[in-house]
């Protein structure tokens, strides 16, 4: 399901920042952008999402503004600066014309300036903690979304009920109407039809066009799904599986098909499912 989240903390050691953005997936996949003092707690991030999400590609981004005090002491690396000043001196015997590099040019070269070691224990207990907070404000928006595709999904039944209960009212005449069209071939053939054979081909076109199973099966298709819709657990593969079953039973219900209303009724069975589907992917 998608969804962001954002949050931001003042801590002793510096500005912390999260960012949480998930896309639609069939399963839960996490990735992590994480600053270098709090890469080794990716595996305990990672158990936090997974306690709150079960479904969906999340991409979690920690943003972290190292807090500046005058008391900690920035050490100069003076070998570093001597190495640096012999390659700058090699650089302009050999290009006379090289403009050499200001002082603030080499201050900014990696490893010239050794800030102070940053204690990563309590860092890491405020990312938890943040994190904790950006997830539950995910988990809401999420849940906001659900309940919209939950009226969705449930309109959507009723629509494939209807649709379901309108087929199966006009069985009776779509099999007179079978019926009726062999029994005006054989007449335009102008031969004495036996009447046992012609009760067996008539018996045999009724089973053909016989949907009441599939009729049958989409009624319970769509019972279960109101029932998975109820559940507190995660229900998105279920429903998955489910709407699966229904196009099978609307597939079936088209190959079946004897007349322009059916095909036109299992043809909005697919259209409906399609929504569904749709809208699917993106529950938990």
């Amino acid at each position: 399901m998608t969804g962001f989240a954002r949050q931001s903390a003042d801590t002793a050691a510096g500005t912390i920042t999260w960012e949480l953005r998930a896309v639609n997936h069939r399963f839960l996949e996490v990735q992590f952008r994480l600053p270098e003092e709090l890469r080794p707690q990716e595996q305990a991030f990672k158990q936090q999402v997974a306690s709150k999400l079960r479904r969906g590609k999340v991409d979690c981004a920690l943003h972290f503004n190292r807090a500046f005090s005058q008391q900690d002491e920035l050490q100069l690396n003076s070998d570093m600066v001597e190495l640096l000043g012999t390659r700058v001196t090699e650089i302009q015997n050999a290009l006379p014309n090289a403009t050499s590099p200001a002082a603030l040019d080499i201050l900014r070269w990696p490893g010239v300036i050794a800030e102070s070691e940053l204690d990563a224990e309590p860092l890491a207990a405020d990312a938890s903690a943040l994190l904790e907070a950006a997830l539950q404000s995910m988990v809401e928006m999420r849940q906001s979304e659900g309940a919209r595709i939950h009226d969705m999904l449930s309109s959507r039944c009723d629509d494939v009920g209807a649709i379901a209960a309108a087929v199966r009212q006009r069985l009776p005449d779509v099999l007179a109407a079978a019926h009726a069209r062999q029994r005006e071939r054989i007449a335009k053939l102008d031969v004495e039809a036996d009447p046992a054979r012609l009760e067996v081909e008539l018996a045999l076109i009724a089973q053909k066009l016989d949907v009441d199973e599939e009729l049958d099966r989409l009624d319970s298709h769509v019972t279960e799904i109101r029932q998975v819709l109820g559940n507190d657990e995660a229900v998105g593969r279920r429903l998955d599986f489910l709407m699966q079953e229904l196009n099978r039973e609307a597939n079936t219900l088209g190959s079946k098909s004897a007349d322009a209303e059916t095909t036109k009724a299992a043809v909005e069975l697919k259209v409906l499912i399609e929504q569904m589907r749709e809208q699917i992917q993106n529950v938990e």
